[in-house]
């Protein structure tokens, strides 16, 4: 079994301790270092190059937003949890757009985390149903109509719309019933809509789409 290396970024030493104790007793996951704040995070992920970094949202001097802001501008690839106290759709907005692979609430149990940290790891975007369908109505209120001139990566005016009803947690079926067309077509228009983007996945085509601004 593989071991993934962690490091793990939280300005309360307690909580740092806590999940140390707990994650190490997951015998393929070991945190090679912590920090208490962003700054000391972008640090230690230099040095220790990790597997896996998980941050807090909310720290210190730099928060979790800012590193993970900064790490995508200088380690791309960089895989980031974000853990949070607070249940805030702000957050979770921002830090998708920001690109990160997974957003989780500090209250998951042992398992759901070491199962989260191994999904990310893996390459997989991992966004909790309850947080996905929040940020999906949040979306709701946005408005169909987009410019021609700013159509991104050639999607149609069809696709964006299908984009943006994905964006909303609707399967094939409920899109194909919204626009009144047949399910096989929305099924063809999202094969179209990943291979436009680059994206192997329709939730990779939702924070795609959140990076150009379309949703």
């Amino acid at each position: 079994m593989n071991t993934l290396r962690l490091v793990l970024a939280d300005d309360h030493t307690l909580v740092r301790q806590g999940l140390r104790s707990l994650l190490e007793l997951t015998p393929d996951l070991r945190v090679v270092g912590e920090a208490a704040d962003g700054e000391e995070a972008l640090r230690k992920v230099a040095e220790l190059q990790p597997d896996v970094v998980l941050m807090d949202v909310r720290m210190p001097r730099m928060t979790g937003l800012e590193a993970l802001r900064a790490l995508r501008r200088t380690d791309p690839e960089r895989r980031v949890v974000l853990l949070t106290t607070f249940d805030e759709d702000t957050a979770l907005i921002e830090a998708l757009r920001a690109g990160v692979q997974g957003f989780l609430l500090k209250d998951v149990s042992l398992e759901e985390l070491a199962e989260a940290i191994r999904r990310v790891a893996s390459g997989q975007t991992l966004l909790p149903p309850g947080i996905a369908e929040r940020v999906a109505r949040g979306m709701a209120e946005v408005p169909r109509d987009f410019p021609h001139a700013d159509l991104p990566e050639g999607l149609t005016r069809r696709e964006v719309e299908v984009l943006r009803l994905i964006a909303r947690g609707m399967s094939n079926r409920e899109i194909a019933e919204a626009l009144g067309t047949a399910e096989g077509t929305v099924k063809n228009q999202t094969s179209s809509i990943l291979s436009k983007l680059g994206v192997r996945d329709r939730t990779r085509a939702v924070l795609r789409a959140m990076e150009l601004g379309c949703l």
